[in-house]
């Protein structure tokens, strides 16, 4: 069911992946083949690569990849959140390693193209502030908050940010209802007076619902079938584009 807070709406905190970013499919795989082979001093691809040293790189990202599917997992099972540290640790990657910081930065050239901020962002989170409204961030993420600013400052809406909170620096991952709550005290308001705006109804609707919040559904994501938790909710809004939520914004402000 939907949210039903009449209280004066004071903030609206956003998902980040496929809500502020567009959605992307992505080789998962991938993004550890590529960590694998920088820790093995290897090209991503080359014909003259020895089979040996190609299999043993391999052997590690299928190691990693495993390690964050099961990560991911309790996620949605326990609610348990992850870091990439901890994914690395698990898969028994060696951060001592002398090859460990060129296999991250590998690794991060491999998800830049897929991390850039939607368009719409700017002028809606400008808009929102000129309605006096606090603008916050929580995200699910194994990626550090360093990280999720940086791409923010790269992309020109940092300064546009009032509180941000990323799974990977508290113990639970959304729908747990102490990830709304740390990101409703990061903007400085009650649960009543936020809104909650993502791309997936198990995290993004059920989740804020459950502690009172108005949840913003944008539906414009493919998920993956095994990402997806059946539930059944009723958004209290709907936006089809990011500048779509002025709009919402205004009808329950009563402008």
């Amino acid at each position: 069911m939907g949210g039903t807070s009449t209280a004066p709406l004071r903030a609206v905190i956003f998902d980040w992946g496929g809500t502020l970013t567009p959605w992307h499919d992505v080789d998962l795989p991938q993004q550890w083949r590529v960590f694998a082979r920088e820790v093995h001093g290897l090209p991503v691809e080359d014909p003259a690569m020895l089979p040996e040293d190609l299999a043993e790189a391999d052997s590690l990202a299928v190691r990693i990849h495993a390690a964050e599917e099961r990560a991911w997992s309790r996620g949605r099972e326990t609610h348990e959140s992850a870091s990439i540290e901890a994914i690395l640790a698990d898969a028994g990657v060696d951060a001592e390693h002398d090859r460990h910081l060129l296999a991250l930065a590998a690794y991060r050239r491999f998800w830049e193209p897929h991390t850039h901020t939607d368009p719409q962002v700017r002028p809606l989170w400008e808009g929102l502030h000129d309605r006096d409204l606090k603008v916050g961030v929580l995200s699910n993420t194994i990626w550090s908050r360093d990280y999720h600013r940086e791409v923010f400052q790269r992309d020109g809406v940092l300064d546009l940010v009032d509180g941000d909170v990323y799974s990977s620096e508290i113990h639970v991952v959304k729908p747990h209802p102490e990830a709304f709550l740390a990101a409703c005290a990061a903007v400085g308001v009650e649960p009543a007076e936020a809104a909650y705006v993502g791309d997936r109804l198990y995290e993004d609707v059920h989740g804020p619902q459950q502690v009172g919040m108005r949840a913003i559904w944008v539906p414009h994501s493919d998920l993956p079938a095994s990402q997806v938790v059946p539930v059944d909710v009723t958004p209290d809004a709907q936006a089809h584009e990011l500048l779509d939520i002025l709009g919402i914004v205004d009808g329950w402000l009563g402008r």
